[in-house]
């Protein structure tokens, strides 16, 4: 690889995969940040009983096989001249192995999966929580770490590893025998995939990933050994922590033909967050696809939330750690699909000049929460409703207000993240499917009285990965050169100067009140 790497710099590329929730998708990238050559893949996602939600670990790993063997034929170009290989993967998606032969003992539980609720519902109201809250909120008083104030809020949710990994330890008797025997590992997509790419060498995740289970403290960077002896979690069975930008080892000769260096690891946002260059403290991300995920740099310290933001490892490259303040809207591209499956529109590109066609939504307003209203309201019990429907309404109305909830849902996010950090917002940038939708992002930038970028490329998870992979191996040199690299499409101005526009004010009032309407609204049963 020496010669080749200092020889021949220009004939040599960087290898990207991005594990989603529906799809794995893999590019080829240049010097100049371009794709050469991509291929995707379906993932199949498997639902056992109602509320479970699975993937099969060897399919995954098949399909991974292909994306990449498939994007380098795309490409037109040889194997050996993939220089790196980065990876960015959905989060909070665990399965466990057996150590000395490294067959899985269940599928993978995604990160959707629900089995856990139960459990999740009776730890939190549990005396044990009761007693960490009343505890951690004295010790916060007496000694003003922020630490014990985010420990006296936690609440937890489905989406984090910890409870479906302790319902998994609970019903799989397989699986504690193995963990009492010694043999067993778990694992995140990334962590698999690396044991399986090693051909079973290396069991290591990153500071990103890991930060993003709910088992990690991202205080001590370390896995929380409070959480794991409350919940009777096992640490042996957790995977090393490693940086973001690592050489974590390389492929197996046998997979790929030769062997490449892989040299990132990272979860999808902070990957997203990465990929749209968001490395000063400020910058802010917002990536809006199946739901929206909202972050913001906050440089060198974890924030402690009291709304339900979550402090999250954004990366770790050499000694540097940057962390995000993350919040998050479930039901952004949920709630688009459900309307043209509702045939409200055939397209998804007719919705922009749909909602444009309409002076306002006739009084409509439509609160997105199929699954609950997370940030600020965090309300799991919401339901979704049109209300204020009038016999004048029509398709176009529906469309519009559809629309503007998801930029309603942008503001309510971004009010809560400049009220609970404080930190002065430096620039703003839009990724994912929905971002495609001028209409939404032409309103998000109103509301926000800001400027937002829309990039070229929407793959922001892929681009970030391969960045990192790109720097580790001296692809890319610095950050400034990636910045110039950044393609943007279109940047949206506020109309009307800045602060919310004032012919919004109220219909922004009318549907925060259909917001508190449909709080509360499935009984506890």
């Amino acid at each position: 690889m020496g010669t080749q790497r200092n020889g021949f710099r220009k004939d040599s590329y960087i290898l990207s995969v991005d594990v989603g929730t529906t799809s794995i998708r893999c590019h080829v990238y240049d010097k100049e940040a371009q794709i050469r050559g991509s291929c995707i893949t379906k993932v199949n996602l498997l639902y056992p009983e109602p509320g479970m939600v699975e993937l099969d670990p060897e399919e995954l790993w098949r399909g991974f096989v292909k994306v990449v063997k498939g994007a380098v034929q795309d490409s037109g170009l040889q194997m050996y001249q993939m220089e790196a290989l980065g990876i960015s993967t959905q989060r909070g998606t665990f399965t466990t192995w057996d150590s000395q032969t490294g067959v899985p003992f269940h599928n993978f539980i995604s990160w959707q999966d629900l089995r856990a609720s139960e459990l999740v519902r009776s730890w939190n109201t549990s005396c044990t929580m009761k007693a960490i809250h009343g505890v951690t909120k004295v010790l916060h008083f007496l000694s003003r770490n922020k630490r014990f104030l985010a420990a006296s809020l936690i609440v937890f949710s489905t989406q984090h590893v910890t409870f479906r990994l302790a319902w998994a330890l609970q019903n799989w008797k397989q699986l504690s025998n193995a963990v009492s025997e010694g043999n067993c590992c778990f694992g995140t997509i990334d962590t698999w995939l690396l044991y399986k790419l090693t051909n079973g060498l290396v069991h290591a995740t990153d500071y990103s990933n890991a930060s993003a289970t709910g088992i990690f403290d991202s205080y001590q960077m370390c896995w929380s050994e409070f959480f794991c002896s409350i919940l009777s979690l096992p640490l042996s069975i957790f995977p090393e922590v490693l940086n973001t930008g690592h050489h974590f080892g390389s492929t197996d000769p046998s997979i790929f033909g030769v062997p490449i260096p892989i040299m990132s690891i990272m979860a999808d946002q902070q990957a997203a967050m990465f990929g749209e260059c968001c490395f000063d403290i400020g910058d802010v991300k917002i990536t809006m696809g199946t739901g929206t995920f909202m972050n913001i740099n906050t440089g060198s310290q974890p924030h402690t939330s009291v709304a339900g933001l979550y402090p999250v490892v954004g990366w770790k490259i050499g000694p540097e750690v940057v962390y995000l303040a993350e919040g998050n809207a479930a039901d952004t591209g949920t709630a688009i699909n459900w309307a043209q499956k509702l045939e409200l529109f055939s397209d998804v590109q007719e919705t922009d000049s749909m909602a444009s066609s309409v002076s306002d939504s006739d009084g409509v307003c439509f609160v997105p929460s199929f699954s609950g209203l997370q940030a600020p309201l965090n309300d799991p019990k919401a339901c979704a409703s049109f209300m204020g429907l009038k016999p004048s309404t029509t398709k176009s109305h529906l469309v519009r207000a559809i629309l503007e909830s998801v930029a309603f849902r942008n503001k309510q996010l971004y009010e809560t993240m400049l009220r609970e950090t404080h930190i002065p917002v430096n620039r703003i940038r839009a990724d994912g499917g929905v971002c495609a939708n001028d209409f939404v992002m032409q309103l998000t930038a109103d509301l926000f009285g800001r400027k937002i970028s829309r990039p070229t490329q929407h793959e922001m998870s892929c681009l970030g990965a391969a960045f990192v992979a790109g720097l580790g191996v001296g692809y890319w040199k610095s950050r400034e050169e990636l910045k110039k690299l950044q393609d943007t499409d279109r940047d949206f101005l506020p109309r009307n100067g800045y602060g919310t526009v004032d012919e919004y004010a109220h219909i922004v009032q009318s549907w925060e009140q259909a917001l508190k309407r449909s709080m509360n609204w499935y009984s506890k049963t």
